[in-house]
């Protein structure tokens, strides 16, 4: 016999207590031990409720009033905030958000690490940590007859038309704006997501950060773009710093952006960004971190935790386009990065030959089978970098650093909760964590990056 909940759909819960926030920023507060996640609240928060949706171990409630605010609760600046799905917690202060990832990180590495003692450090935020974001990808569509390009409205696929976004570039604002005004006067049809109709499916645009060099990218379901030559020359016109303009075709029913067909419609292949000293060529299929202000935050504190001399060997795993691999490259005396998609080892190789660093060598495969055999050919790492994703690393891969032992093991993590489950496995196996730095790449929402200072126990 299933147990009875303490509360039901619908019902009114008068001064329910917000005690902390989910991992996607919504407000919890507890019912005789029943967790309600209640959107738009803030931790220590006092509000009346209506229960929207009861679930075997948790349910959703619907903010009614507030009775007492937070003091880091604040007005959003953004008028489409509550709609959109972009961001979770505008509505908080910027050192409520940064104190709130750390308090993350530390709770996940005692629960799920069971690491009582390692340091955790206060969140590295952003002075200005609005328009940050160097690429927008955004869907097109049609509503009441007008052509829209926008955000996703929460938990649905309806597209909220949208002028600006206060965690783009501006200049990407402007272009997309730009591109919907063009594409609009000459008729090019909305993609039509439930009859797989229409023809423009994606407005996407890079600003490079140093350079403002701009790319812009028409996804289509067809490889006919009516009016091609004309849009062409409008956006050339109309668009400062433009280099490249590409179109890239998706003919699938499906929600991945982009397809396998690009062509280069005008201008360059690739367009030119730097972080820190390293220059790297983005392409439209790149993957480049999108707030390349902190990624240089991010990757001097990974160089500070590797502490490479210059006859040290090093191992990137999870290379990517070698964004972390020049980096290290800069200090050691050989690197190796290996990385399953071959499209990014490519641009790995180009960026190496672009800042001809020649004590960089990459190669296409699953980290866990390209490290055992480097092993086995005698290529003893110093140090290892991880940048796995959010699912953490593969625990083959794990094995390997077991197994090779290197000194110093440097984890940058998207996800604190399978970095805290791999902290743990690599405890076990004779390495200890000494600190882990909270970075944030993505203010406005709770995503936190962290990196991790492991050593080899000599005891």
């Amino acid at each position: 016999m299933s147990k009875k909940l303490p509360i039901q759909k619908n019902d009114y819960l008068e001064n329910a207590y917000i005690e902390d926030l989910t991992h996607e920023g919504n407000g919890v507060t507890k019912i005789e031990g029943y967790p309600l996640f209640v959107p738009n609240t803030l931790p220590g928060e006092n509000a009346n409720i209506k229960v929207v949706k009861t679930g075997k171990n948790f349910g959703f409630g619907k903010l009614i009033e507030l009775n007492e605010e937070s003091k880091e609760r604040q007005d959003p600046p953004c008028p489409i905030y509550h709609e959109c799905g972009g961001c979770q917690i505008q509505h908080m202060t910027y050192e409520g958000q940064l104190r709130t990832k750390e308090k993350h990180v530390r709770e996940v590495m005692k629960r799920i690490g069971k690491l009582e003692d390692v340091t955790v450090h206060p969140t590295m935020g952003m002075e200005r940590p609005w328009h940050y974001r160097n690429k927008a990808q955004v869907p097109v569509g049609e509503k009441d007859g007008r052509f829209v390009a926008g955000f996703y409205q929460k938990r649905s696929h309806e597209i909220i038309d949208m002028d600006n976004c206060p965690i783009q570039y501006e200049k990407n604002d402007e272009v997309i704006q730009h591109v919907k005004a063009i594409c609009q006067r000459f008729g090019i049809q909305p993609y039509d997501e439930t009859n797989h109709t229409g023809t423009l499916r994606h407005i996407m645009t890079r600003t490079a950060y140093e350079t403002n060099e701009v790319m812009v990218v028409l996804v289509t379901r067809t490889p006919k773009l009516p009016h091609k030559e004309r849009i062409v020359e409008e956006l050339v016109k109309g668009i400062d710093g433009l280099k490249s303009i590409v179109q890239n075709v998706n003919s699938q029913k499906t929600n991945v952006i982009m397809g396998d067909q690009t062509e280069v419609l005008w201008g360059e292949e690739v367009i030119y960004d730097f972080i820190g000293d390293i220059k790297f060529a983005i392409s439209a299929r790149s993957f480049y971190q999108v707030n390349p202000e902190q990624t240089r935050v991010l990757y001097e504190k990974a160089l500070e935790y590797a502490e490479i001399g210059p006859d040290h060997t090093v191992i990137d795993a999870y290379c990517g386009i070698g964004t972390i691999s020049l980096f290290l490259a800069q200090k050691a005396k050989k690197v190796y990065g290996v990385e399953i998609v071959p499209q990014a080892i490519e641009d790995a190789k180009n960026n190496a030959r672009l800042n001809g660093m020649e004590n960089v060598e990459f190669e296409v495969g699953a980290a866990e089978v390209v490290i055992p055999k480097w092993y086995e050919e005698g290529i003893r790492a110093d140090v290892l970098v991880v940048d796995p994703p959010r699912k953490g690393c593969d625990e083959a891969l794990l094995n390997t650093i077991l197994a090779m032992k290197p000194e110093k093991v440097v984890y940058v993590s998207c996800n604190p909760s399978t970095l805290a489950r791999d902290l743990r496995i690599l405890e076990d196996g004779g390495y200890k964590t000494l600190e882990v730095q909270p970075v944030d790449m993505f203010p406005q929402t709770m995503h936190v990056e962290a990196v991790a200072r492991i050593e080899l126990r000599t005891e």
